[in-house]
């Protein structure tokens, strides 16, 4: 017989606020599960990107070279593979055999032939340094004119043929650093000679300076753009200069000449652009195959036999993994435990649904209705407003987040609608799958485990122990963590739940004994409804649980990192600031410097990076001459390798040192005289520290410098003062030459410079506040199911005689064990599960951009947060008591007819 009306339509127009309310869960919900994934590849794309263009370019380039070998009768042959046309037909050869993802930037890319070593210039008016006169690389490189803007003269010029090995003469332009170091004017002429016959006179037609001179055009070979500082193999290396001869383009035939290690090459710089971490994979293949693979082979048989393809961007990208190895499970915690408080929080919406409609559901049982068949309608009545949310929600994460894979916010946003569907039909299905008595009784104390229930939980807990026993082992550095790893710390949580459900009716019983002899009513009748509680409390207890330690394990991620920022740039600095000279600082700028607002203290610090331990050793030693006073002073506020100042006093004849442990270990505790011919002193360590405030990393000895023979003026300044400023200083130290001025606080933003660190930050941020808003909204759904009872029930005491007051005071009461077992609980577990979870999670490469600088700070790992532990325990028993005292408030306003004519039946 067909319906008189469909059931969807009706239960839809008879409950619209519960359709709708459902409605915006899902679509929050499904936001969020569409976003997360998408937000993750935003900053892993960005993290990439980031580092290939960060790269040096002569470690990101691509370089393609084919080293000219020839015969006598041969050097004609290799003078035509130098010619311009055939060197642009193979760079055209090589963009277009360079597979898809891994793209050329063709801005910065180049291509040309040059010599292999540089030549000797035999002109004696080039400026001669201690090591001889100036050597020059001779380079004929494309697109000179695109990437330069010409300050004097003209650009070298020649013709296709008209430049042969034989010729006397070429033209070429330099730039204007390499004017400026070497003396070269426009006009000017460089002879360079050649075996076996004349010299080959270079003329200097033009300086040009070079546009965006930092990137790969110019710096896969910087001498182009900068002369350089050369050093002989003698027993004392002395320099001398080299620079670049740039030749035009169609002139390289010449070069054959000059060397025969002449050589032509392609570098191609790649195309950061565009580029996004599921490419990752794709592009270190293409550049293995580049290197030893296919492509390899291709390229050969298209351009040369003997060309050769290096680069060092698959370095990168293998660094960059290793960045994404050690933080992606990390994040996975906050992922993992937002997802479980939102199926939690799903489940109890389908739950608090199947509650409300018992009776219905229970009536049409009784009609003869099949379990089957109710499923299926409420299924299909459920299905109406979730599918149209999840699918709006999945489409708002794409647009807000908009770059990222499709695949993970698709399968994300359909499983919550999955689960979401699935809740009340299932929920309703359980409850009915046997007919129950009425008012039979379903209360926590009462509740006995059924022996599946306990199974299921010794299941639980054994993948529990192995997940901690994984991480702990394991850890999460080396990047083989997987999602039961990362799963660990929500895995605690829930088997801390469901402890705490089982231990729940103890305490009420113990603190109900000594409120029942007490006169008034309020606390038995209290504690008596927390006790009659349904036994479906778990699911609100686990949110909870889950929510307060995500909270607490975020908390505790965040202050490492930031403890171990702080401590690693207070290595990286010594002090709030310093200030860093090649040569002597003037001796009135310390106290120049403590005039300065902000500053409470200067410490000046004579270094000598090259101390002489007349040992043999190779090791580098750094001597650091020091007043004891202040930089005990320093070394105890700073707790680096902190000391007495008498320590370093001379007493004798013998100067007191403080050493790094390798250096004490190398002077042995002897009285050793140390030092360069003419100024030796003779020192004996008496402390070794593993650190020191005037040096980051390496081997240190620490000495009075009023003990040392000679002058040492400052070279360094340690500032103490947290708000003095780089301006400040900078304008102080104006009239000091070429010093540097580092500050604490700018050296710290330095270790967030990469994306996928900010970005980690800030998707645990969002995934903590996403996990608090869901335990409070379980907190609400689990006083919203229980509403109608406890509004009958005070209807019923409001008969006998109980105030407003009263009647409020209960409500409150009656949730306040609950809370306080979730706040209680949530602190003591997240505690134990940071203390325990600690050894196995590395937060190292989400903490630093470059922790190997600094190796001496130790491995960086949680640190428990009082904040994040009490705070959110806090907020959860403030919001359980207000949402209880709104819902007292709202139910004594209503009179007492209202809610006995409800028709309440029991």
């Amino acid at each position: 017989m067909k319906a008189a009306a469909p059931w969807v339509r009706t239960r839809l127009r008879t409950a619209p606020g519960s359709a709708v309310a459902l409605m915006l869960l899902v679509l929050v919900t499904s936001f969020l599960a569409g976003a997360f994934p998408r937000a993750v590849d935003t900053y892993e794309s960005r993290g990439l990107r980031h580092e290939m263009s960060a790269a040096s370019p002569d470690r990101s380039a691509i370089q393609l070279t084919e080293e000219a070998q020839y015969a006598d009768g041969a050097l004609s042959d290799w003078a035509d593979s130098l010619q311009l046309r055939r060197l642009t037909e193979h760079y055209r050869r090589i963009l277009a055999t360079l597979p898809k993802p891994l793209r050329a930037d063709t801005g910065q890319s180049a291509y040309g032939a040059h010599t292999l070593k540089p030549v000797a210039a035999t002109d004696e008016w080039l400026p001669q340094l201690d090591g001889g006169g100036p050597v020059f690389t001779l380079t004929a490189q494309a697109g000179i004119a695109e990437h330069s803007t010409l300050t004097s003269g003209r650009l070298p010029r020649a013709t296709a043929d008209s430049v042969t090995p034989a010729s006397g003469a070429v033209e070429a332009a330099v730039t204007s650093a390499t004017a400026k170091s070497l003396h070269i004017q426009t006009g000017s002429t460089i002879h360079v000679p050649r075996p076996g016959g004349a010299a080959l006179a270079v003329h200097v037609t033009g300086i040009v300076e070079p546009l965006r001179p930092r990137l790969s055009y110019w710096s896969v070979e910087p001498v182009l753009r900068t002369p350089t500082r050369l050093y002989t193999a003698e027993t004392i290396p002395q320099p001398y200069w080299h620079g670049a001869l740039l030749l035009a383009p169609e002139a390289a035939p010449a070069l054959l000449s000059v060397s025969a290690q002449t050589g032509a090459y392609w570098r191609i710089a790649p195309d950061p652009a565009g580029v996004g971490v599921g490419d990752l994979p794709r592009i270190t293949q293409a550049i293995a195959s580049l290197e030893h693979g296919p492509l390899q082979s291709t390229l050969r048989t298209r351009v040369s036999p003997e060309l050769e393809i290096a680069s060092g961007l698959d370095d990168v990208l293998i660094d960059f993994d290793v960045i994404l190895s050690a933080i992606n499970p990390v994040v996975a915690v906050a992922a993992i435990g937002v997802g479980s408080v939102a199926g939690v929080v799903l489940l109890m919406a389908g739950g608090l649904a199947a509650a409300r409609r018992h009776a219905e559901l229970s009536l049409l049982r009784s009609r003869g209705g099949s379990v089957r068949g109710i499923a299926g309608r409420l299924l299909a009545e459920v299905a109406v407003p979730v599918l149209p949310a999840a699918v709006v929600g999945c489409a708002l994460a794409v647009v807000v987040v908009p770059e990222g894979r499709m695949l993970p916010p698709l399968l994300g946003s359909a499983a919550v609608a999955l689960f979401a569907c699935a809740s009340l039909p299932l929920r309703a299905a359980f409850l009915h799958r046997r007919p129950r008595l009425h008012g039979e009784r379903d209360d926590l104390v009462r509740a006995r485990p059924s022996r599946r229930r306990t199974v299921a939980e010794l299941t639980l807990l054994v993948l529990t122990v192995a997940a901690v026993a994984a991480l702990r082992r394991r850890g999460t550095s080396g990047g083989d963590a997987d999602e039961l790893v990362s799963a660990a710390p929500v895995l605690v949580g829930v088997i801390a739940a469901l402890l705490l459900v089982r231990l729940y009716p103890l305490p009420l019983r113990l603190a109900a004994l000594p409120v029942a002899r007490r006169r008034g009513a309020i606390g038995f009748l209290s504690l008596a409804r927390a006790g009659r509680s349904s036994a479906t409390t778990a699911l609100p207890l686990l949110a909870l649980l889950v929510a307060l330690t995500t909270a607490a394990f975020g908390g505790s991620v965040l202050s490492g990192v930031a403890d171990a920022r702080d401590r690693a740039s207070l290595v990286a600095v010594g002090a709030d600031a310093r200030i860093d000279s090649a040569e002597a600082l003037p001796d009135t700028l310390a106290g120049k410097i403590r005039r300065v607002a902000g500053v409470r203290d200067v410490v000046p610090v004579h270094s000598e990076s090259d101390l002489d331990l007349r040992d043999a050793g190779t090791e580098n030693v750094t001597l650091l001459a020091v007043d004891p006073d202040s930089y005990a002073r320093l070394a105890r506020r700073t707790g680096l390798g902190a000391f007495r100042a008498d320590e370093l006093r001379k007493s004798s004849g013998v100067l007191p040192a403080l050493a790094s442990p390798a250096v004490a270990e190398r002077l042995n505790g002897r009285t050793t005289a140390i030092g360069p011919a003419g100024g030796l002193f003779t020192v004996r360590v008496d402390v070794v520290r593993s650190a020191t405030p005037a040096l980051a990393e390496g081997d240190f000895l620490v000495v009075d410098a009023a003990g040392l023979p000679g002058s040492r003026p400052a070279t360094t300044l340690l500032i103490s003062g947290p708000s003095v400023t780089g301006a400040d200083l900078k304008a102080a130290t104006r009239t000091a030459g070429p010093a540097t001025v580092t500050l604490r606080s700018a050296e710290r933003d330095g270790f967030t410079d990469s994306p996928v660190q900010s970005g980690a930050e800030r998707i645990y941020v969002v995934a903590a506040a996403a996990g608090a808003g869901y335990a409070v909204l379980a907190l609400v759904l689990s006083l919203l199911q229980t509403a109608p009872e406890r509004a009958a029930l005070l209807g019923r005491l409001r008969t006998m005689g109980l105030t407003r007051r009263q009647g409020r005071r209960l409500l409150i009461l009656e949730n306040l064990p609950q809370a306080l077992l979730a706040a209680v609980g949530g602190v003591l577990v997240g505690w134990a599960g940071i203390r325990l979870l600690a050894p196995g999670i590395d937060l190292g490469r989400l903490a630093l951009a470059a922790q190997g600088r600094f190796t001496s700070i130790g491995p960086v790992q949680l640190r428990a947060d009082p904040l994040s532990l009490l705070l959110p325990a806090l907020a959860v028993v403030v919001i359980a008591s207000a949402v209880a005292g709104a819902q007292a408030w709202v139910t004594t306003r209503r009179t007492t007819t209202t809610e006995l004519r409800a028709g309440d039946t029991r």
